[in-house]
This record gives C-alpha cells, sequence and structure tokens, in this order.
C-alpha cells in the first residue's frame, strides 16, 4: 500500500493552536482560512444550532460583500471550532477587513436568519439569530485579542 500523505492541518499542534485568523492552504488561487473561533481539545465547542447559525448569516453577507465574486465556500469545521473559508485571489488583508464587516453586520442584523425556511435548508428549525450574533461578537474580540499575522504559531 502507498504510504498516504498527512494533509497539513493535521500538521499544527492543535493543543497550542489559539484562536484566530490562518492561512491554512494556498492552492493555485484559492487560498483557505481558518478562522478558529475556539482553543482545540478544550472542551469548548460550538454546537450544531451556534454553527449554523453563524454559517447562514456569515455565507450569505460575505457572498453579497466587496468580495462576492472571489468567494468559493465558507463553512464549519468538523471539531466545532472555527470554520473554513475559501477565497480566490486573496489580500489578507482585504480578507480581513470583510470578515470584520460581516461579523458586524451579523451582530446588527434584524429579523430573520437568511435561509431559515423549510424550502431553504434542510434543518431550518435549527437556527437562532442569537447564537449566530454571540458567535459573531466572540469571534470579533478574539481578532482584537491579538494581532493577526495569518501564520500558525510553531
Amino acid at each position: 500500500m502507498d504510504s498516504i500523505r498527512q494533509i497539513t492541518s493535521f500538521t499544527i499542534d492543535h493543543d497550542k493552536l489559539l484562536p484566530g485568523l490562518y492561512v491554512s492552504r494556498v492552492d493555485g488561487d484559492v487560498t483557505t482560512y481558518d478562522l478558529r473561533t475556539r482553543k482545540p481539545n478544550t472542551g469548548d465547542l460550538m454546537d450544531n444550532a451556534t454553527m449554523h447559525s453563524l454559517e447562514h448569516m456569515f455565507a450569505t453577507f460575505i457572498r453579497n460583500g466587496s468580495l462576492a465574486d472571489s468567494i468559493v465556500y465558507f463553512g464549519p469545521m468538523g471539531c466545532q471550532t472555527g470554520f473554513y473559508l475559501l477565497v480566490r485571489n486573496a489580500d489578507n488583508e482585504a480578507v480581513l477587513r470583510e470578515i470584520r464587516t460581516v461579523l458586524e453586520r451579523t451582530l446588527a442584523h434584524e429579523g430573520a436568519v437568511f435561509g431559515a425556511e423549510r424550502k431553504a435548508c434542510g434543518n431550518y428549525i435549527n437556527l437562532d439569530l442569537g447564537l449566530a450574533k454571540a458567535e459573531a461578537k466572540r469571534i470579533l474580540a478574539e481578532l482584537d485579542a491579538r494581532p493577526v499575522t495569518f501564520t500558525y504559531e510553531e
């Protein structure tokens, strides 16, 4: 059997990883950002409703913002400690500014979570704007807690 190469994200020491924004990888013109909202392996995990609610808000706002034509994907990590954002032809500082704008827009939003309808979502009853706002506030605080270098600390 051929040896299996370990993916890059598995080579990061998750016991040392702090919440923040990191460039996880670059594949051609697509940059994968690791928007880490929780310190891994501490038991402080996002519940499904929080991940789902922020995903709906963030994905909608970012696909309607200044980077709309460059967004490839936004979604939660299976480990429940953050999100991945994939951007084509990314400029790190522009992405950081847009992330902040999206989170601020989420905090200011009144009304229903985007896509909170049976026809639009496979689990539409598992959406809560309050949870999305609480997570947006938490992420903004983490981004303000230390300089964003976009690189994993060794």
